[in-house]
């Protein structure tokens, strides 16, 4: 919708990674230069880390454009919320090999046959595995045992393990000495600084055929920055909402009043309801999710109960009031 707007080829700020945008900021710099470091070793495991958005799945993109004529075979998977055996049927797929109906046994004998095959092609095989943060520890074992796939000289697998922050709690735990062996390399990808931030922004619209228009000033720069924080899908998503807001409104400058209009709609887009915040609040005050259900659900039992105590009294005394009424008859027939 803006894209045509502005005169733009593409959208600049897209969500999905793609590695034609791709941006080398300082430590994408460095995080490049070690996976290809990694690449020149041919071997061992490459972990880098960085929060979500940073830019990870770019990078490893942008690394695979590269690696046409290096004769290296890569795979990618990125569904790790899986067993150790499902994982070894996704590294099968991802390597084109048969894996429905295949014990680990012949998952580990096919992708062996597959291994040495390349090797004897002249081809090496990478396996780049990403949201590593969600492997459990057994599976990330059974990626390690991968490794062991050699020839006499050298070894037929590498790995690289892409995830978040929280990764490297996992790689550090004390049944990790063996993976931590053959780490080649490990790097933590951080956030932009704000000129960084700029020059992302620039870079992107640039790629995308900007010639100015919209203009941006050094107040949106800076508002944007102080939202996102430098992340880069981050202020992907920001920025693409105010170059919408811009088309609807007709504008062709920005300033950090117009990035803070958006900043406001996103954050209320994104309110919870009050009665979900107080429920989360009980939740958080030392009450899990089931005892607030059960709490809820014994509160209605026992207004329930009231209601029947109530109808109870209220048929008792009609009974009382109609004996009180034939009493009072049989008096009267008396006198």
């Amino acid at each position: 919708m803006y894209a045509s707007y502005y005169g733009f080829r593409v959208k600049p700020f897209q969500l999905r990674p793609d590695p034609s945008f791709f941006f080398g900021s300082r430590g994408h710099k460095r995080a490049m230069a070690y996976l290809e470091y990694g690449l020149s070793q041919g071997e061992g495991f490459i972990v880098i880390t960085g929060e979500v958005g940073a830019g990870k799945t770019t990078l490893v993109r942008n690394l695979f454009r590269t690696l046409e004529s290096e004769n290296i075979l890569a795979a990618q998977i990125v569904n790790t919320h899986l067993d150790s055996d499902d994982t070894l049927r996704m590294v099968a797929a991802a390597f084109g090999l048969p894996y429905e109906n295949s014990g680990k046994a012949s998952l580990l004998i096919g992708l062996e046959e597959f291994f040495r095959k390349c090797d004897q092609q002249g081809k090496r095989a990478l396996l780049v595995v990403d949201e590593a943060q969600n492997l459990s520890p057994r599976t990330v074992e059974e990626l390690r045992m991968l490794s062991n796939f050699q020839t006499d000289d050298k070894p037929l697998l590498q790995t690289f393990l892409l995830g978040q922050p929280e990764f490297r709690r996992t790689l550090l735990s004390g049944d990790m000495q063996q993976l931590r062996q053959r780490v080649t390399a490990t790097y933590h990808l951080g956030p932009m600084d704000l000129s960084e931030t700029q020059s992302y922004i620039e870079h992107r619209l640039s790629t995308a055929g900007w010639s100015g228009d919209p203009s941006f000033d050094e107040s949106a720069f800076a508002a944007i920055y102080d939202y996102t924080g430098g992340i880069p899908r981050k202020i992907n998503t920001l920025c693409d909402r105010l170059l919408l807001m811009g088309c609807l409104e007709k504008l062709h400058g920005f300033g950090g009043s117009e990035v803070d209009e958006v900043i406001r709609d996103i954050q209320q887009e994104f309110d919870m309801p009050t009665d979900v915040i107080q429920v989360e609040a009980d939740i958080a005050s030392g009450l899990n999710r089931a005892e607030v259900l059960a709490s809820v659900e014994n509160m209605d039992k026992r207004v329930a109960e009231l209601e029947g105590s109530v109808v109870s009294l209220l048929e008792l005394l009609k009974q009382v009031l109609s004996l009180a009424g034939v009493n009072k008859n049989l008096r009267k027939d008396k006198v």
